[in-house]
Order: structure tokens, then C-alpha cells, then sequence
């Protein structure tokens, strides 16, 4: 009988763990290009090209009327900070970061989208 207890008290406690394991779990999805967004939360205004781009949390806009459209990173647009989420990557002996399929490469204190 008290191993039966010792046995139930531990899968009790291990589903417990598995539980809260699973509730921290964040997954994110990403919208496609040419998908159209009524509201971007906090975007950064970056002009390339007498073009206006809305930058926020690793996606490109572009505006339209009142909505956003997700659009592709423009070759050589140039953004101050990257998510953290970022990956740093060598390539060809250069360092570049790669953040959602989008290459980066610092130059100064800014990070410029190039090819790869």
C-alpha cells in the first residue's frame, strides 16, 4: 500500500511539472507577405527610397489606406535594433544575423538587410 502511495505521489508531481511546463510554452506565428493588418503595435518608421516601412517585432509593412501590408525586407534598409531572437550566423568569414529568414549586417551601430 505505501508504494502505492510513493508511486501516485510521483506521477502526481510529474504531471504537475508537465503541466506547468506546458503552459509556458509561447508559440508565435508570423503573417505571410501580402497578408493585411489593421493595426501594428509600435512600429518604427523607417524610410528607404522616399518609401515609407513599419518595422515591429522582426516584420515589415508597408501602408495602405489605413491597414499594413506585410511586405519583404528591402536590400539595404537600415534598422538600429534587432529582436533578441535574432540568430548571429558566419558566413563566408562575415558575421550576419538572421532573424525570420532576413539577413542583417551590422554596420556602426545599425543593422542594414542584405542578400546572402
Amino acid at each position: 500500500m505505501k508504494t502505492l502511495k510513493t508511486i501516485l505521489v510521483t506521477m502526481a508531481l510529474l504531471g504537475g511539472m508537465l503541466i506547468t511546463n506546458a503552459q509556458r510554452t509561447v508559440v508565435r506565428v508570423y503573417p505571410k507577405h501580402g497578408t493585411v493588418v489593421t493595426k501594428v503595435t509600435k512600429p518604427k518608421v523607417v524610410v528607404h527610397n522616399k518609401t515609407n516601412f513599419y518595422f515591429a517585432d522582426g516584420v515589415w509593412y508597408k501602408a495602405r489606406n489605413k491597414n499594413y501590408i506585410v511586405c519583404a525586407a528591402p536590400v539595404g534598409i537600415k534598422v538600429k535594433r534587432l529582436p533578441r531572437s535574432r540568430k548571429i550566423v558566419v558566413v563566408n568569414g562575415r558575421k550576419l544575423y538572421k532573424y525570420r529568414g532576413i539577413w542583417y549586417k551590422k554596420t556602426g551601430r545599425n543593422y542594414v538587410v542584405v542578400n546572402v
